[in-house]
């Protein structure tokens, strides 16, 4: 594949959905793995429901994913005269006509057609107006063929067939001047080169079409590749049913992007057995070849797995900068000036191995930042018992007095405290561990009390004994 030329040409009425993620991400990685070039377009001519709010979503969505284009960013309001320049070669030159049929008469002859059960397709009656009317509002209609067969040798999906008989002449210029979708397509990619065109198979039924005013335009064909759906679990079009589904809201959930790449390219496209894969290591490796013919499911669980993958490997101190802004967003901290670089990265180092997103993470660390926690009842009731009260008031007086409070020092002083009572480090671990962080699940224990730091961490387990007796005294 020489240098090819791609695109990713999003309409703004919404979200960037993460099916057109995919889309982007096809194209982006065909273009990088093959020294081409990667385009976006904003098709905008929908001014009804087209809005500057979901364009700077778009554009934001990709930053975020590092999806970028390599050249500046093109909207189709910007080109209108363009399309209409065509389509009036096309009616000059007899390939398209004049339609002034009303919507209501359009509705109505549908109607009929459906009670004859017949295709609703439109029925040429423009097509052969020998005194068309005058000062009437018209649409442009492309003259389709109405016999033989398309053949769309797809990249993806191999050989599809469409009978031209159902395919009707279908207006390229509406009434109000705009150039429908299967129009303003075809002149795009071929006036900006596109050599293959990736999107969702939900456009399959299109490309017929627009093969036609390609080849009624003396256009050259681009390569066509069609993605399968995404679908939820229960096997339907992915919706909000299943879950989020804006590129945005797994960013603000904690994900990772290069996960969010990860996941969403093995959705449609496989490389052995191979799950975890970097961005160099997709643009060294991508090519159709391997592209799944059939729709994919989107699991949840699964990416959360993939994305504990990348957090586990991903440098601290990158993870710390992510961090801190979902600290404040999750009222963890008021600001970020209240913690220390060194602490933050010794923080993300003991949390990164145990979690699956940047906002578990965020919630994780509310025991090591905050004044106060609360310990869970049932910890409470099965390791903080009169039996221990002693080793942790021990130990508690020893930690006071330790410096530096570091890791070794602290294992020093746990060890002594366990000779002097003649224990094993689980018998006192794990209701320090309770004390400490108010569950049974942590880091190991001379992290969680190093990151506490000693104020805190004796703090707590004077605290602790408090708790025990008390107990004894109401028992």
């Amino acid at each position: 594949m020489n240098a090819p030329r791609l695109r990713f040409a999003p309409s703004p009425t919404g979200y960037l959905h993460i099916g057109g993620v995919r889309t982007a991400l096809f194209n982006w990685l065909l273009a990088r793995r093959f020294g081409g070039t990667f385009i976006l377009r904003i098709e905008d001519t929908d001014k009804s429901r087209s809005t500057q709010e979901s364009i700077e979503a778009i554009l934001n969505g990709l930053t975020w994913l590092g999806i970028t284009p390599d050249e500046d960013t093109y909207r189709q309001t910007e080109r209108l005269d363009i399309y209409n320049e065509y389509a009036n070669r096309l009616l000059v030159e007899g390939k398209a006509y004049r339609c002034y049929c009303t919507l209501e008469e359009l509705d109505e002859r549908r109607k009929q057609a459906i009670a004859n059960k017949e295709t609703p397709i439109y029925d040429g009656h423009c097509r052969g107006l020998t005194k068309p009317p005058t000062d009437t509002p018209f649409a442009i209609r492309f003259h389709s063929p109405t016999q033989g067969e398309t053949v769309v040798n797809d990249l993806i999906k191999g050989r599809v067939v469409f009978d031209n008989a159902i395919l009707d002449d279908l207006v390229i210029i509406r009434q109000d001047r705009l150039p429908t979708y299967n129009f303003a397509v075809v002149i795009d990619d071929a006036l900006l080169g596109i050599t293959h065109v990736l999107r969702g198979d939900d456009h399959l039924t299109n490309t017929p079409r627009q093969m036609h005013i390609y080849e009624g335009l003396g256009f050259p064909l681009p390569e066509f590749g069609h993605l399968p759906m995404i679908l939820g679990q229960d096997k339907s079009r992915l919706s909000k049913r299943h879950g989020a589904t804006s590129i945005i809201a797994y960013k603000n959930m904690g994900y990772l992007p290069e996960a969010m790449i990860n996941y969403l390219i093995r959705l449609g496209w496989s490389h052995g057995d191979q799950e975890i894969f970097s961005i160099q290591e997709l643009v060294e490796m991508f090519s159709l070849d391997h592209a799944m013919k059939s729709a994919a499911v989107f699991d949840p669980e699964k990416l959360s797995w993939v994305n504990s993958q990348h957090l586990q490997t991903a440098d601290p101190d990158r993870i710390a900068n992510l961090l801190r802004p979902l600290l404040i967003r999750e009222n963890i901290i008021a600001d970020e000036a209240s913690l220390d670089d060194e602490w933050m990265r010794k923080l993300v180092v003991s949390l990164q191995p145990r979690w699956r997103t940047l906002v578990e993470i965020a919630h994780a660390s509310a025991v090591y930042i905050r004044t106060e926690i609360e310990i869970d009842e049932q910890a409470k009731a099965k390791f903080l018992k009169p039996a221990i009260k002693t080793a942790l008031k021990d130990l508690a007086v020893a930690l006071q007095t330790i410096s530096p409070f570091t890791h070794d020092e602290l294992e020093s002083a746990f060890q002594r405290v366990l000779e002097k009572h003649m224990m094993k480090i689980g018998k006192l671990a794990q209701p320090v561990r309770v004390s400490l962080t108010g569950g049974t699940a942590s880091p190991g224990i001379y992290d969680v009390m190093e990151l506490l730091g000693q104020e805190k961490t004796c703090t707590r387990l004077v605290k602790a004994v408090a708790f025990i007796t008390n107990t004894e005294i109401s028992s």
